[in-house]
């Protein structure tokens, strides 16, 4: 499409990064005939599984916290021939298949970063990094939750190296070295472990416990357990569950981790199943959180003190949407969406991807995207079925938390369960009369293309 045509071209949405939210969402308005531009700043598709995608999170020991089987995009199955826990390089190629196999590169301009969007009246003013101005119907913000690293200060002054784990890439990195990794997070307890086989010494600062599920629960990965038995209620199956871990792992205090000051599934599942190996073995041992930094060494809450040379801080990330940040209506750092997809402001501009969920997020993309997709065909099609569901973004404030009390952090805030959000999305697709259109018509795109 030449410039011109793309400046005459306001029908057209725009659709910003593609990792595999940004692809959802192109696969869903190319199957409902929605014209589109996609722009990347990186080179290639994959998102934060590109390790050669400037400021991603990944390192090369990451694997998935979701299993083969439970996860991937929507009629799109992972490989038979993957493990049951697929590793970075192995996600990033199953990533670009399913773009290659819905013709999806075409329309994605890489190497273009987005640096602006602006309120055009009912449209939006779209800036790239070169210059360009284009005009676009709607956007569709999918640039994820992983680029802004939040680092914690300390006092006193660290005469090591301090960096955030966005930053690391190989184990190799702490050969020779005495390493603190601050935080517990999936991430931390990876880079942990990596840290526990090649460092001199390897320590771990937390400031709260943790429920620690293996990856595996008698042979099975541990959520295609979960999703694939009976769907026990909640005051059922976290009894279950509790005994089923206190089976397999015994009393985890006794290896220095904190008793969890919360209820089995009420934070971030933290899954590993190494982690527990190296504690056991003394090759990584668990500290409180920092009281302060000095010198050469490290001193907690509780008055003990190591002596490290380097603090790797796996602390997590800020949100942002910096090229539209200010039409976003944001709490305690999260933007407040309907569905965490929907703008209550603006019925042509979406977040997706930004939100924090208890399950695999691919399959939900794509769910998602059809909603996105069919809210706009009907904009064109359907007006007042379009105006309906601007009635119900406005106002309906589903309970998503699916009885879980996660806990009050702004993180979990923005928590949803996996199970209450795909039953109310299929609820609101059957009220809408959106359910007939979600399957049956990929396949048929992706053998054309």
């Amino acid at each position: 499409m030449s410039e011109n045509e793309a400046q005459a071209a306001p029908q057209r949405v725009c659709i910003i990064g593609a990792g595999p939210a940004g692809l959802s969402a192109a696969r869903a308005l190319k199957r409902l005939g929605i014209a589109y531009d996609q722009f990347e700043r990186h080179s290639d598709v994959g998102g934060i599984w590109d390790l050669d995608n400037p400021g991603t999170p990944m390192y090369e020991s990451a694997h998935f916290i979701s299993s083969r089987k439970t996860s991937g995009f929507f009629d799109f199955p992972m490989p038979e021939t993957y493990p049951d826990y697929p590793g970075n390089r192995q996600i990033l190629d199953y990533t670009r298949s399913f773009a290659a196999a819905y013709g999806l590169r075409a329309a994605i301009r890489f190497d273009c970063a987005v640096t602006d969007v602006r309120r055009d009246g009912d449209a939006w003013e779209v800036t790239l990094a070169d210059g360009t101005v284009r005009h676009y119907r709607a956007v569709i913000c999918a640039t994820g939750v992983t680029w802004s690293p939040r680092v914690p200060r300390h006092q006193g002054e660290f005469a090591g190296e301090v960096r955030h784990s966005s930053t690391y890439r190989s184990a190799l990195e702490f050969r020779g070295r005495r390493v603190l990794i601050v935080g517990l997070g999936n991430s931390g307890a990876d880079i942990a472990c990596d840290a526990a086989a090649n460092a001199d010494a390897a320590f771990v600062s937390i400031r709260r416990g943790y429920h620690l599920i293996p990856k595996h629960i008698l042979g099975i990965p541990s959520d295609e357990l979960a999703n694939g038995g009976p769907q026990l209620p909640l005051w059922l199956e976290r009894p279950f569950f509790r005994a089923v871990l206190r089976l397999l792992q015994g009393d985890l205090t006794k290896y220095g981790l904190p008793k969890p000051d919360h209820k089995l599934f009420e934070s971030h599942p933290l899954l590993n199943s190494q982690l527990v190996h190296y504690l056991q073995h003394g090759d990584v041992a668990i500290r409180p959180d920092i009281a302060a930094l000095d010198g050469s060494r490290v001193r907690f809450v509780d008055g003990s003190s190591e002596e490290v040379d380097l603090v790797l801080y796996a602390t997590g990330y800020d949100w942002s949407i910096p090229y539209a940040e200010k039409y976003f209506q944001w709490n305690e750092g999260r933007p407040d969406l309907y569905m965490s997809v929907f703008s209550r402001d603006h019925h042509n501009l979406f977040g997706l991807g930004y939100l924090e969920i208890n399950s695999s997020a691919y399959t939900l993309f794509d769910h998602i995207s059809n909603v996105v997709a069919q809210y706009l065909h009907d904009q064109d099609h359907r007006p007042d079925r379009a105006a309906e569901f601007d009635q119900l973004i406005a106002a309906d404030r589903p309970k998503l938390n699916g009885g879980i009390n996660f806990l009050a952090s702004a993180r979990h805030r923005s928590y949803v369960d996996a199970r209450a959000y795909h039953r109310y999305l299929a609820g609101l697709r059957r009220r809408m009369g959106w359910d007939d259109l979600l399957a049956g018509r990929f396949e048929a795109i992706r053998s054309a293309s």
